[in-house]
């Protein structure tokens, strides 16, 4: 015991005072930290630098703050952003026939587009003193979600002048006369916007674009002014066929120094007329069949003035940050947008299809191997729509959370891709029938180009949440690197000890309680609240502090190798990732007043993503090379071994059930999916309704078949008729009967084409 006491002793001697602090444990800590501190390249500075830490913070705290998370605002719609919606948007989704855009016309019909310009789906960010709209982020999301579920192509369309592209960058950086200048005509839609990033040497590596501008002077308007020699090849760039005017990103240099000193100024954004003297558009890509306007552009010896940088010349060199901290809207708005959309359709259709269509006398949804897949569907479309609202959120907050958009961007096109495969499964060979009446083949073709674009999802996963995330959400390791990097050694010391000091109680905490609450089964845990949920926080709570301890220990025993392990910090950012979505789920049930209708659905998310935190953390514990680490690690984290578990069949069945009857949680879970009355969807809707209203006349069809007192291999038609014959029921129970099986067979159908029409 005197052993032990005297020890204890020495340990706070060591850390108390600080003499002995810096000479012992934070000068060599500090020459280790810079030793290991992974070189960092300017555009990942510069990235890691941009956006907000926000909820992504809390959850890398390890003790997360759930009062903030519901502090945060619902989102919800203003009156003219519902009217919006209730009207224009209605009014365009009759405009739309999706197959004969992608398969007929390649193209939105003139109609279309004019109908777009006018009114003012191109302008939805831009503020009302320049024409627009002035939307906010959940407006712009919920909109673009809408126009998903019946055309990818129109909601592409509109979504890329509302995201990463010359208005938001003119609204953010550009100088009050580019603003003046380019904000009406792109309201109006007199100008067609494109931005141009992406070309064959570098993708989402834009830090390698090869594309330059060099500062020269030159003639402009009949004047000798200094300004820029561009050159650049690009592709992949939407709606560049037909933009009037091309944001373009290029490295700019000033081998004269023309400007000042520096000749390297670094990658910039800069505004030019697609009508302008060298300027090469109208070339098409074709991106998996969708007829959404995808190109090339070029430009050699271009020359531009300086004023069309945007931000003028003082936004030289500023174009890497303006990317990523604009690329908010691409990877928070846009793409988790046609995402959810893709759970609201497949949700919506599938669950019809699964009463609709019939096997073996009995509808597909009462078979369990179909009710594993639907009830997936319908636990991820409400992941979906909560990371979509709360993610949405966010940006409206006037924030550019870059950590939470990546997960939201990488996790949610994953999401939307399962849901698809699902959906296709159930419905077998309906959905693989291309045709007017086939609701799922253009989304299910379009799923790879929303894992592609916006920085392509393996990259995402493996450098950007977990790689950003470390070092930007992290409360200490952001600042001890900026300290590392000061000139001033003894300054830079002695800021490092304070904050070293901190770091060490804030890990031994992590794995303290992480311990404690792994063999207590988090029953000590603090929750905001009470009832069905309220475990659920506390092993998130739990979660969390694993990941700030496993995220510390990996830095410490891996450094600068951490980056390069891409396998171990993807696995890491899992946890984070799962920890975000169920948080956006737990927060969405509050929001929406904890209805009873929604607690298999939260239940389903919430315990599907926990499975996925421990799969990622027992990966990360296999394959950490440090074998007594991985053991250490293991068992501080799961003590008791990791308990976390798919959800159980019982509450997959229980949101079965609730697809698959009409009715207002049914309509609330699917809200934005259009139906066309006049197409695949509306036949579907009208089916399902109509074998849902006669289910019970068809069972009783079915028992006087098995009782022998019907024809048991008559056709339904026959069987309907022999049963008002014999007067089992009515004429008018009949017509109702024989009216739902020609819906039901109307449903079912897939199109045809005559010899040579195709």
């Amino acid at each position: 015991m005197s052993v032990f006491i005297l020890l204890l002793v020495l340990v706070i001697v060591v850390f108390a005072v600080k003499d002995i602090r810096i000479s012992l444990i934070s000068r060599p800590a500090f020459k280790f930290f810079k030793k290991v501190l992974p070189p960092l390249s300017q555009t990942e500075r510069e990235a890691m630098e941009a956006g907000d830490v926000w909820w992504d913070g809390e959850l890398f705290s390890g003790n997360p703050d759930w009062k903030v998370l519901h502090s945060y605002p619902k989102p919800e719609l203003s009156k003219k952003e519902c009217a919006f919606l209730d009207n224009e948007v209605e009014t365009l989704l009759a405009m739309l026939d999706d197959y004969q855009i992608v398969q007929k016309d390649k193209d939105l019909p003139k109609e279309v587009w004019d109908y777009l310009k006018v009114n003012g789906f191109f302008a939805m960010i831009i503020p009302e003193k320049f024409g627009g709209r002035q939307f906010s982020a959940i407006a712009n999301s919920t909109i673009v979600a809408k126009i998903a579920t019946k055309s990818l192509t129109a909601a592409v369309t509109v979504m890329v002048p509302n995201s990463l592209g010359p208005g938001e960058l003119l609204l953010h950086y550009g100088t009050k006369e580019q603003q003046e200048r380019w904000l009406p005509t792109l309201a109006t839609g007199e100008d067609v916007p494109c931005f141009a990033l992406t070309g064959p040497e570098a993708g989402s590596d834009a830090g390698s674009i090869p594309d330059s501008g060099v500062v020269c002077k030159g003639e402009f308007n009949g004047e000798e002014v200094i300004g820029l020699r561009l050159n650049w090849s690009k592709r992949y760039i939407t709606l560049a066929p037909v933009a009037t005017v091309l944001g373009l990103a290029f490295k700019m240099y000033d081998p004269e120094c023309l400007l000042g000193k520096e000749k390297e100024l670094g990658i910039t954004c800069a505004l030019i007329p697609t009508d302008h003297e060298g300027v090469k558009i109208g070339e098409r890509h074709y991106p998996l069949n969708m007829a959404f306007m995808n190109g090339t552009t070029y430009g050699k010896d271009v020359f531009i003035p300086l004023e069309w940088i945007i931000g003028g010349q003082q936004g030289a060199g500023r174009g890497w940050r303006m990317l990523v901290e604009c690329l908010s809207a691409g990877r928070g708005i846009s793409l988790p947008a046609l995402s959810s959309a893709t759970g609201h359709l497949c949700s919506r259709m599938t669950s019809a299809y699964a009463v609709v269509r019939q096997q073996f006398g009995v509808s597909i949804g009462q078979f369990e191997g179909v009710q594993e897949a639907l009830a997936r569907i319908g636990g991820l479309t409400y992941s979906l729509e909560s990371c979509r609202l709360m993610t949405a959120g966010a940006i409206d907050l006037k924030l550019s959370p870059s950590v939470v958009t990546a997960i939201a961007k990488y996790h949610m096109t994953e999401m939307g891709r399962t849901v698809m495969n699902d959906a296709m499964d159930i419905h077998s060979g309906k959905g693989i029938q291309v045709g007017p009446n086939n609701y799922l083949a253009h989304g299910y073709m379009g799923i790879p180009v929303s894992i592609t674009v916006e920085g392509a999802n393996i990259l995402t996963r493996n450098l950007m949440i977990f790689g950003q995330g470390a070092t930007r959400c992290h409360p200490f390791v952001l600042k001890e690197m900026e300290a590392a990097g000061m000139e001033d050694d003894e300054l830079a010391l002695k800021q490092f000890d304070g904050l070293l000091l901190q770091h060490i109680i804030f890990a031994g905490t992590n794995a303290g309680m992480a311990f404690v609450h792994g063999l207590t089964r988090s029953y000590f845990a603090k929750s905001p609240v009470s009832g069905a949920t309220t475990n659920y926080y506390k092993q998130l709570g739990r979660m969390s502090r694993g990941l700030a301890f496993c995220t510390d220990v990996a830095m410490l025993i891996l450094g600068g190798e951490l980056k390069r392990k891409e396998m171990i910090s993807a696995r890491l950012g899992d946890v984070l990732s799962h920890l975000y979505i169920a948080s956006t789920v737990l927060k969405r049930f509050e929001d929406e007043g904890r209805q009873q209708a929604d607690l298999a659905f939260v239940q389903y998310s919430v315990e599907r993503n926990l499975f996925e935190i421990g799969q990622a953390f027992d990966g990360f514990f296999k394959n950490f090379s440090n074998p007594f680490v991985n053991f250490l690690l293991k068992r501080i984290v799961f003590p008791l071994g990791n308990h976390y578990h798919r959800p159980s069949d019982n509450i997959a069945q229980t949101i079965c059930e609730h697809m698959t009857k009409p009715g207002v949680f049914r309509n609330r879970l699917t809200h934005l999916c259009y139906v066309d009355d006049n197409a695949g969807t509306g036949v579907m809707e009208q089916a399902f309704a109509a074998m849902n209203d006669t289910a019970d006349a068809f069972k009783r069809i079915k028992k006087w078949q098995r009782e022998g007192v019907l024809n048991r291999n008559a056709s339904v038609e026959v069987v309907i008729d022999e049963a008002v014959e014999k007067q089992l029921i009515t004429e008018q129970e009949g017509r109702r009967l024989q009216d739902a099986n020609e819906l039901r067979k109307q449903a079912i159908a897939v199109d045809n084409f005559s010899k040579g029409t195709l």
